[in-house]
């Protein structure tokens, strides 16, 4: 599945780190480079994107008077020097909000909102293969960027300093702790039972005692977050 973007922006050194960092990312699909709203709305009139990395001050047409002529609205990455403007931008449905300059870190983790929030990046309509695990996120594990389906996550252990991701097929380890886990993967459908373990609410199999069995692997429940797995769960 391919996100595929777009580049609004009248500097060309702006559409340059945006290639850079999305080739550094696999499935990101350049459509068109815009260099002004009009440019955009020419390409858009017979072409659909999933994304779009929008500036604000563009000649012609500005970034936000240019959203409010779409009438099918992408997924938007504003992209811009000016951060008075983030209020309008979120009001629009906006995915996120990059200040100029940013880091790949920063860019992302806007990646991933997309990915997050869009449940079926059609990246193809000639393409009749169905693909319903459609949330997916990219996790940097030392110096590289593994892309993982959340649905495959079946608990997340705290290690000190680090967090360990265990899928149904690999374990992923990243710097962080579970209080910042939010800012990696969304957290909807998991629940932490343990100080150490938050766990995928679908993926248990079974809780015994202390204890709840997910795929292969054991986690235990801590004492004081038993109350609370006891009342998801009736």
């Amino acid at each position: 599945m391919n996100i595929r973007y777009i580049i609004v922006d009248d500097e060309s050194l702006a559409h340059d780190i945006i290639q850079k960092y999305c080739s550094l990312l696999p499935n990101m699909q350049l459509m068109q480079n815009c260099y002004d709203a009009i440019e955009a709305i020419e390409y858009l009139n017979n072409n659909s994107v999933d994304l779009i990395f929008l500036d604000l001050n563009m000649p012609k047409l500005q970034g936000f008077e240019f959203l409010k002529t779409l009438s099918n609205l992408p997924k938007v990455i504003v992209t811009t020097a000016y951060k008075e403007h983030a209020l309008e931008g979120y009001e629009l449905n906006i995915v996120d909000y990059l200040l100029k300059p940013f880091s790949f870190e920063r860019f992302l983790k806007a990646v991933n909102k997309v990915s997050a929030e869009t449940p079926n990046i059609q990246s193809n309509m000639h393409n009749a293969v169905s693909d319903t695990n459609q949330d997916r996120l990219f996790i940097r594990s030392d110096n590289k960027y593994i892309q993982i389906s959340t649905d495959d996550i079946l608990f997340v252990e705290s290690m000190g300093n680090y967090i360990k991701i265990v899928l149904k097929e690999e374990i992923i380890t990243i710097r962080g702790t579970l209080s910042s886990l939010s800012e990696h993967i969304p957290m909807q459908g998991f629940i932490q039972v343990h100080r150490s373990f938050i766990v995928a609410h679908k993926h248990i199999k079974r809780i015994e005692g202390n204890q709840i069995f997910l795929d292969n692997y054991t986690v235990p429940i801590g004492k004081s977050f038993k109350v609370q797995l006891d009342r998801i769960l009736k």
